[in-house]
């Protein structure tokens, strides 16, 4: 009988039994007394099952829970193997490399804890290697109070309206508004917030770590389909949306077209290679602001062939940037 099915046949033997002798229990699980000692010290000591052994009576019982004790006693309804433990545990350093000001790891702590006993001392040596071996670099990420994400992330679930104070970093103008919260967005290293602003009556993304003061309300959130989210948010490029959509048309030099050729900068790009090796990148924008960023970042590698406003804006940038250095 596989590890598993035991343990399950053992706690549905002393649930359905006031008490359960050994030699009971052995015959049930098919297995040797040696084996079925470490299920019952496994069922106790890594699983919190409240496991008695009752010698007036002579066998097994399940005790009454104690109140004040933090462990749940049911058994997990997924099983996994070390394998797939370990890679849980490398998934929680990812998390954790996502996490808006320590959020995130304080509701998956419980989690880890329990994967780490069911590892045992042994596997979670193995596990804290593993971990030490998985590095997450984050690139200006910016912090977010973790009561504001906590707050917004309710106000997500329960569909319930906020009221914002908003600092716009173009400005530096601090605005109030009602906001329904559509979807959280984790862009870049950072967390962006899709909603309806009542005040504007439309389709808007915050920043997280823009919002300075934040309210729950309780009233009921303004509905948008996916479908709308999809068509204000999903056709630019990047992070920011509205307006018509445009077509970039970019050629990468010999150099950057072996990485740039392998970037996904839009759902819907297109790309090819030219005949001299250079690399020609097709993608539709919305704002220029976050794509001009990216354009610049390839310095002389890159070359804006369309549309014409776009190759205008960027030389002018290039012009600007210029007369700071010559």
């Amino acid at each position: 009988m596989p590890r598993t099915e035991r343990l399950y046949k053992i706690i549905e033997l002393l649930r359905s039994h006031q008490v359960v002798s050994f030699a009971t229990l052995l015959a049930k699980v098919e297995t040797s007394r040696s084996t079925l000692k470490r299920d019952l010290n496994y069922l106790c000591d890594r699983l919190h099952n409240p496991i008695v052994y009752c010698r007036n009576l002579g066998g097994y019982q399940l005790a009454v829970p104690d109140p004040s004790d933090q462990h749940p006693h049911e058994l997990p309804g997924l099983w996994f193997s070390p394998t797939e433990i370990h890679a849980l545990l490398t998934m929680q350093q990812l998390v954790a490399g996502l996490d808006a000001g320590g959020v995130l790891a304080t509701h998956i702590a419980p989690l880890m804890e329990r994967l780490n006993a069911l590892l045992g001392p042994e596997g979670n040596l193995e596990a804290t290697e593993l971990r030490q071996r998985v590095r997450i670099i984050r690139l200006a990420q910016r912090s977010v109070p973790p009561r504001h994400f906590e707050q917004v992330a309710t106000a997500l679930a329960q569909r319930k309206r906020l009221h914002i104070a908003y600092t716009a970093r173009g400005n530096g103008h601090t605005t109030e508004r009602d906001i329904s919260p559509q979807r959280l967005v984790h862009y870049r290293d950072n967390w962006y917030l899709d909603a309806w602003c009542h005040q504007r009556q439309g389709l808007r993304n915050f920043a997280l770590d823009a919002i300075t003061r934040l309210q729950p309300l309780n009233e009921s959130a303004h509905e948008v389909s996916p479908a709308q989210l999809s068509t204000t948010f999903g056709p630019g490029y990047g992070i920011f949306s509205g307006g018509a959509v445009r077509w970039a048309r970019l050629r990468f030099s010999i150099e950057r077209a072996r990485w740039v050729a392998q970037e996904q900068w839009h759902p819907e790009q297109s790309g090819k290679h030219e005949s001299d090796g250079s690399y020609l990148l097709r993608l539709p924008y919305t704002d220029h602001r976050e794509l001009i960023m990216d354009i610049l970042k390839h310095g002389t590698h890159c070359e804006v062939l369309g549309p014409p406003s776009l190759r205008r804006v960027v030389g002018e940038e290039v012009k600007k940037l210029a007369e700071k250095y010559f």
